[in-house]
């Protein structure tokens, strides 16, 4: 079994909130990967699926921020899980909005959820840092994170949701790379190369058009060019005497 922590902040007021994207990750999964109900346990809020080939075991902390680790820790023992086990989603600050980063192990960074986790668990467990950027200042960091997001951001924060849960098996099965290449796909998807290709035909009959009205280097050395002719014909005019000149020149 895999442990998937979101964290958050309980209730309706905090729903919305950037500190509470863990939340949204897990509840994004479940729905589209058809979960068990939402129940309330081990001082939390749990759904339980399958990923794959990997039971996995949803859990979002009803202790508030803070005090996450305390949920954390009795799923643990209760499912007699390793911290190699766990996967906490959780919002980060030092990443642009909508990117996402996977990470093994590690500190807290100052981030008061993966700081309880800490002090239960220890450090060995993974995570999946989800960006909503920065306020620019220290002192507007807690104001911030518990806003909601903003109508802006929208877009985005649907395309991470998705590109979260279309990795979610790849999460559970331990394979980094290609959870972050599915939420690639959803948050950059690659564009079409259809019209760079016509533009490149374009340049190319271009080019080739322009090389054939070119004589070839060869012909060129076989046939003289025509501008020598005259300036030859010139040369032999002027060296030449002619009849009248001839005849002067006897009675000279």
């Amino acid at each position: 079994m895999k442990l998937f922590v979101g964290l958050g902040n309980p209730g309706a007021k905090y729903a919305g909130n950037r500190h509470n994207i863990g939340f949204m990750a897990l509840d994004q999964i479940a729905s589209d990967h058809g979960f068990s109900p939402w129940k309330s346990k081990f001082q939390a809020q749990i759904s339980e699926g399958v990923l794959g080939r990997t039971k996995v075991l949803l859990l979002k902390p009803q202790t508030f921020m803070n005090l996450s680790g305390q949920s954390v820790g009795e799923a643990m023992r209760f499912y007699k899980l390793i911290p190699a086990d766990v996967t906490v989603l959780h919002d980060e600050l030092d990443l642009a909005p909508g990117k996402a980063r996977v990470k093994q192990g590690g500190g807290h960074a100052g981030h008061n959820g993966l700081r309880s986790i800490h002090s239960h668990i220890g450090a060995d467990y993974g995570r999946v840092r989800l960006g909503i950027g920065h306020p620019g200042h220290k002192d507007a960091v807690a104001g911030y994170v518990l806003r909601d997001f903003a109508k802006a951001d929208e877009t985005w924060l649907d395309d991470l949701m998705r590109g979260i849960s279309d990795g979610a098996a790849q999460l559970a099965a331990g394979d980094g790379g290609k959870f972050m290449n599915a939420v690639a796909l959803r948050v950059a998807p690659p564009r079409s190369s259809s019209g760079s290709g016509a533009a490149a035909k374009g340049r190319k009959t271009d080019t080739s058009s322009k090389k054939a009205a070119q004589p070839d280097r060869a012909d060129a050395k076989k046939t003289p060019p025509i501008a020598s002719e005259p300036s030859a014909v010139q040369s032999a005019d002027e060296t030449t005497p002619s009849a009248i000149e001839r005849l002067l020149n006897k009675f000279k």
